[in-house]
């Protein structure tokens, strides 16, 4: 089964919100000394989003991509614009289903594969009626 995504969020309007952004990476080994000092405001709708009326939020349902980092009620920020090529993640309508997979293109023709091995690849054949949506550009995710 293809996997439905259970919501489709539009972006509605580009506001600016810049948050600081610190100077200094933090690290995920060893702890590092932090600066006091800004490097400059991070505005999140400039960073996520570089076409905005081709840009579309969606919540993830299901778990084939999980081996990609994208689980179970993340959001995808998706840009409809992007061409899609080999190794993009995409949303794809397949048989009036939402999916998102990894397009892989192999010697003429193109697939749809999960990064989850309880899931098997999907050949896109002609006959098969399958679009791809839009391009994954990020994935949003809140850890509480």
């Amino acid at each position: 089964m293809a996997g439905k995504f259970v919501k489709h969020i539009g972006v509605v309007s580009r506001k600016n919100v810049p948050l600081p952004l610190s100077l200094s990476p933090v690290a995920a080994g060893f702890p590092s000394p932090t600066d006091d000092f800004l490097e400059k405001r991070l505005d999140l709708n400039e960073y996520l989003i570089t076409n905005p009326p081709a840009t579309f939020l969606v919540r993830v349902s299901g778990h084939s991509m999980k081996d990609a980092g994208i689980f179970h009620g993340d959001i995808l920020v998706v840009d409809k614009s992007l061409q899609p090529l080999d190794g993009h993640v995409v949303v794809a309508i397949l048989l009036d289903e939402f999916t998102v997979k990894t397009l892989k293109l192999k010697n003429g023709k193109a697939f749809l594969v999960p990064a989850n091995g309880v899931y098997w690849e999907i050949e896109v054949t002609p006959e098969m009626d399958c679009e791809i949506w839009g391009v994954v550009t990020s994935v949003i995710r809140k850890l509480r």
